[in-house]
């Protein structure tokens, strides 16, 4: 590993130790690979709320059919980017478990529980727009819709800033 890695590694750890990523080339490609994974998992997040709302407003059964499989196949992907996001973060924090040791992680950690939650309530609602058309208000969708803003800032923030 080069000396400005090794220099980002020991600040993000808060010591001159770098644990297991010392020598390890792999530790920007596992954080790359994190990153990309949870822009897939965002996007779904972002887009499935506004195919919801599309669904409940849909006046045919033709056209309700088709978001229904649209957000079963986007929840598919979703998931599968929110599991290798996982994954990756994982080794992340196996690679630097100095992270545990930081109180903007947890709140991260946090804000990632708060994600898994609202990716389980999309689930809910593919369901329930799947057996309903009288599912629910489309006015609380499109509120709905702005929550994973909320998780992205804060998440980016804390990642990127790192406050003590």
């Amino acid at each position: 590993m080069n000396y400005a890695a090794t220099a980002i590694i020991s600040r993000q750890t808060g010591s001159g130790e770098t644990g297991r990523m010392q020598g390890s080339s792999f530790y920007f490609w596992i954080k790359a690979l994190h990153i990309a994974f949870m822009v897939t998992w965002f996007a779904g997040l972002f887009y499935l709320p506004r195919l919801f709302i599309y669904h409940m407003e849909a006046a045919d059964e033709i056209s309700r059919s088709r978001f229904t499989i649209m957000e079963k196949r986007l929840f598919a992907i979703m998931t599968l980017g929110a599991v290798l996001t996982a994954i990756f973060g994982f080794l992340l924090v196996w690679l630097n478990p100095a992270l545990w040791s930081q109180g903007w992680f947890h709140i991260k950690l946090t804000l990632l529980v708060g994600m898994v939650v609202y990716h389980l309530v999309c689930w809910q609602w593919i369901g329930r727009l799947d057996r309903s058309t009288q599912a629910g208000s489309s006015k609380w969708l499109r509120v709905f819709n702005e929550i994973p803003v909320i998780f992205l800032l804060g998440i980016i923030c804390l990642a990127v800033l790192k406050p003590s």
